[in-house]
């Protein structure tokens, strides 16, 4: 009987845990098992490293094949497990030396000519494996780029599984990358710089990139980098409305007539947002690399992600869902970043509120029969509906619906939700007068940014010490007891409550968007100016 050890990575959601592969090789009638958890593609491996070993030049054992993946308690699933299973074979069979495994986590699919395909989640895996003590890992040429992200470890790319064999059995390393035709990991916006101040004529249409799709959007960073928030005219409260939910991280809501902006002021959103940290950029990178739509060109993502999914949407496709391990939704997707769904009122209620509970926690927690997910999904919602579904104010024609259909209408958007969202904005009709008047006052994108990240700073000195990183994030509780405005300020505020204009979380709410506007006024703590501007920003929507 012959035993051999390799390492590799399973993932439950964002979250990876390092797996020992066992090759046990015994005497009996030749055949391969593989025990440990393993869903239907892990239990398919078995006839792909058997033709990928032969047809690499190696032979096979004839003997009965055991593989246990341990901990034999934690589900298993994907095809990122054929290098190490392949390889455990082999060194189990005496066609490799134990010590050569030592310190190493294999990750990768084999085909069937035993060249090495690339798999998704290979940020999260390499973090998990350095977090465990292991020094080196093996991927795929096609993720060495996402690999090499993470600077505690040495990254081994492969082509095939015999580049890896001649590379164990020499102790050193393949060719070297990024010499090995893989370019350096870039950041996404990096190849796109030159076209931020040179915007495509496509950069001018309404139309938001991916609309329907839901996806990462047809730009490499999920928007188009040449939208500008001077475009928009005639909607001074929609432009601050923007600007301060950038600023605080505030979900917004855009009510108004059909062409009055609503569309164009959310797909401007995400380039009025600082970039991410790096904290912030692996987090995001892991979540579209589990999803399978990280670019392998550009693996790593800087710049906030923006999700537009369609309407019809169903619940599984915005918070996650699938069988067996759920898959990230769109929630997720748009984590640190910007999650827009357009005419909001024709989503599925059940889908809508579906969001209420990571819009307060920040992560999405999906049980499933192959285990528990767990997505971070801390993005900044921005909902847009016209005032009645005839969608005819403002096109030329006045809407006739009674109110009653009206409120019905709306009432789609359930109370709950609307109380979770700071920003609650009318966008009104324009008259060509004042589209013409507006040109002299409006701010580009890059005006508005730097504003922006200077009032993200003085929220980010103030928080310093604490788990929180916006004012949108700051518990109601915080915020009455270490940074209470003065009483007098409150007056306003205090009224409405006192009439049933707003809740108590309503107010708490209106808290954190007058220290947005403190800090983007520059000012030490909230006046009655803020906390005024910050009540008519929550309230200025009739239900």
């Amino acid at each position: 009987m012959a035993l051999a050890r390799a390492w590799s990575v399973a993932l439950t959601g964002v979250q990876g845990q390092v797996v020992e592969v066992e090759a046990d090789l015994a005497p009996g009638l030749p055949g391969l098992t593989i025990v440990g958890l393993p869903d239907a593609a892990l239990s398919e491996s078995r006839d792909r490293v058997r033709s990928a070993v032969l047809n690499s030049g190696e032979p096979w054992p004839q003997k009965r094949i055991t593989l246990g993946l341990s901990p034999a308690t934690l589900p298993k699933h994907g095809s990122g497990f054929d290098l190490s299973m392949a390889v455990a074979v082999l060194c189990a069979g005496g066609g490799l030396p134990a010590r050569a495994l030592h310190g190493v986590v294999l990750l990768g699919e084999l085909g069937l000519d035993g060249q090495a395909r690339p798999i998704r989640g290979v940020l999260p895996a390499v973090l998990a494996g350095a977090e465990a003590g292991f020094d080196r890992v093996v991927v795929p040429r096609a993720n060495a780029a996402e690999a090499a992200l993470v600077h505690e470890v040495t990254v081994w790319p492969v082509g095939s599984l015999r580049e890896l064999l001649v590379a164990l059995r020499g102790g050193r390393a393949p060719e070297p990358w990024p010499d090995a035709g893989v370019e350096p990991p870039t950041r996404l916006d990096d190849r796109r710089a030159g076209r931020r101040n040179q915007p495509s004529p496509a950069a001018k249409s309404d139309a938001l990139p991916g609309a329907g799709g839901g996806g990462v959007g047809s730009g490499e960073a999920g928007f188009d980098l040449g939208l500008d928030l001077a475009d928009v005219l005639g909607q001074p409260s929609g432009r601050r409305a923007i600007e301060v939910a950038a600023a605080g991280a505030h979900h917004t809501f855009l009510l108004g007539d059909p062409g009055t902006g609503k569309t164009m002021l959310a797909a401007r959103l995400p380039g009025v947002l600082p970039e991410l940290d790096r904290a912030a950029a692996l987090e995001v990178t892991a979540v579209h690399s589990v999803a399978g739509v990280l670019p392998p060109d550009c693996p790593l993502m800087t710049r906030p992600p923006f999700q537009d999914p369609h309407h019809t949407a169903s619940v599984s496709a915005l918070v996650g869902g699938g069988s067996g391990i759920a898959r990230p939704g769109q929630a997720s997707l748009a984590h640190r970043g910007v999650l827009f769904l357009d005419e909001a009122p024709e989503f599925a209620t059940g889908v809508l509120d579906a969001l209420r509970q990571p819009l307060e926690s920040g992560h999405v927690t999906i049980a499933r029969s192959g285990g528990v997910a767990r997505y971070p999904a801390r993005f900044l919602l921005v909902l847009a509906a016209n005032p009645c579904g005839c969608a005819t104010s403002g096109a030329g024609a006045a809407c006739t619906c009674s109110p009653l259909v009206r409120r019905r209408y709306l009432s789609r958007l359930s109370g709950p939700l609307l109380d979770r969202v700071d920003l609650q904005v009318r966008t009104e009709p324009v008259s060509r007068a004042e589209l013409l008047a507006d040109r002299a006052g409006v701010e580009p994108t890059e005006v508005v940014a730097k504003r922006v990240l200077l009032a993200r700073e003085r929220a980010a000195d103030r928080l310093a010490g604490s788990p929180w990183r916006t004012n949108a994030e700051i518990p109601g509780r915080e915020l009455r007891d270490r940074w209470a405005p003065a009483r007098p300020a409150m007056a306003a505020a205090e009224r409405a409550l006192d009439c049933g204009r707003l809740s108590a979380r309503g107010l708490d709410r209106v808290l954190r968007v007058a220290w947005t506007l403190a800090d983007l006024a520059d000012r030490s703590r909230p006046g009655a100016d803020e906390i005024d501007e910050a009540l008519y920003l929550r309230t200025g929507v009739a239900r």
